[in-house]
């Protein structure tokens, strides 16, 4: 069975990528084994402390690299991603062995999926910028993206309600994801 991790760009529980992420896992059922990355251990990036890596980063650098694929959910800040989920890209993008800069990361090739729910430009800029850094780090970043521009519920009780039309562009990227991973 395929195995599929998300990464959650907000790192609130009731957080609305989180929602979104949900969504897709429900979609995708029982055809990937889906698992969600806790990586609220992971410190900033910092080469004082990269040999040896913290046990945090080894993590997350084991669990990206068991994945078939890694499906991003995240929301925009600022016309762009979260800075930790930047932080979490930094350290995959870095070699395992000090000075070894020929062996492939364990973000290189991988296949990865981008959504985002936000304000009315859907996480356009977020995930614009993402692909851009995802494919410089030579991740495999699929089309199509899902964006969702939140209904007026998420802003005032905070639960997202996908519209047919956002059901429908999600379940076509959870069924492209599917057959490239």
């Amino acid at each position: 069975m395929k195995r599929i991790l998300f990464i959650v760009g907000s790192l609130r529980e009731g957080s609305f990528n989180r929602q979104l992420a949900r969504e897709a896992e429900q979609m995708i059922g029982a055809r990937a084994e889906v698992t969600y990355l806790d990586y609220k251990d992971v410190p900033l990036i910092n080469q004082d402390i990269e040999f040896p890596e913290p046990e945090a980063v080894c993590r997350l650098r084991a669990t990206v690299k068991e994945a078939d694929g890694i499906w991003v959910f995240t929301p925009e800040y600022n016309f762009s991603y979260p800075g930790h989920v930047k932080n979490l890209f930094d350290w995959l993008s870095r070699p395992v062995v000090a000075n070894d800069y020929e062996t492939p990361t364990v973000i290189n090739g991988k296949k990865v999926a981008l959504s985002g729910a936000g304000g009315k430009m859907a996480t356009a800029k977020c995930r614009e910028k993402l692909t851009e850094l995802l494919t410089f780090l030579k991740a495999d970043v699929m089309e199509p993206q899902t964006g969702i521009a939140l209904n007026v519920e998420a802003w005032t009780e905070g639960r997202m309600i996908l519209s047919d039309e956002q059901k429908v562009a999600l379940k076509n990227q959870v069924e492209a994801f599917l057959k490239i991973v």
